[in-house]
């Protein structure tokens, strides 16, 4: 028998327990770092090497954080379902807890590309301990310069169409951590059938509408009460 589909959909709320920063709350990165100056492609334009220097100590900070519990339980999931994540997130810890198919909305923050052709997969590559920065000047294979690969804001979502049709074929979507507000990803949850079981597990409030079933605990006493429920 054919196992049932689960989308889950996650953001900075999933990472935080890892320690993390998210973005938008309050002494959260963007307080910091605005985004006009690291997050959009005039930045990119104006100073790569402030930008390259942003990412480098966003890897520097990222290296030794590990997957938490939240991470392991979607995993789990896998024992009964056909899960798919989609994450917001930049970081790679649902890979590191072993979750076998996931999208990345919003890039990946260990590799770099083509700064001429973003998603030419000739020019994409890992960064790993201990070489993780980009220097000043240094150039893809196509002789442009290394940029994070990472998608600014207002730039394409080059997967948003792929998440789309997985959630419209999801049996169950389970959102992680996200505040809805950072669209397209936000619109994800409208392309789910009419009928099947959404789950929101965020401590706070959210608008999600009346037919989401709001779990409010962090991540991971988020995904142990919901494990409970979906795995019988």
């Amino acid at each position: 028998m054919e196992k049932k589909k689960i989308v889950v959909l996650t953001g900075a709320g999933m990472s935080a327990e890892s320690g993390l920063s998210t973005f938008r709350d309050a002494d959260g990165l963007w307080e910091n770092y605005p985004v006009s100056r690291v997050a959009t492609h005039e930045a990119w334009e104006a100073d790569p090497v402030f930008v390259n220097d942003f990412y480098n100590m966003l890897r520097s900070k990222m290296v030794d954080k590990k997957p938490n519990e939240g991470h392991y339980l979607v995993k789990k999931l896998e024992e009964q379902y056909n899960v798919v994540v989609v994450t917001q997130n930049v970081d790679n810890l649902h890979e590191q807890a072993g979750s076998t198919n996931v999208i990345h909305l919003h890039g990946e923050l260990m590799k770099v590309c083509s700064s001429r052709d973003v998603d030419d997969p000739r020019y994409i590559r890992t960064l790993e301990a201990p070489n993780l920065s980009v220097a000043p000047g240094e150039k893809a294979g196509d002789g442009s310069l290394l940029r994070p690969y990472i998608v600014f804001f207002g730039e394409g979502v080059p997967n948003i169409s792929l998440a789309a049709q997985e959630a419209q074929e999801a049996d169950i979507f389970v959102i992680i951590g996200t505040s809805l507000n950072v669209y397209p990803a936000a619109g994800l949850m409208h392309y789910v059938m009419p009928g099947r079981p959404i789950y929101l597990i965020d401590p706070k409030q959210v608008n999600a509408g009346s037919n989401v079933h709001h779990i409010m605990k962090g991540a991971s006493a988020g995904m142990k009460e919901l494990c409970d429920i979906l795995m019988k």
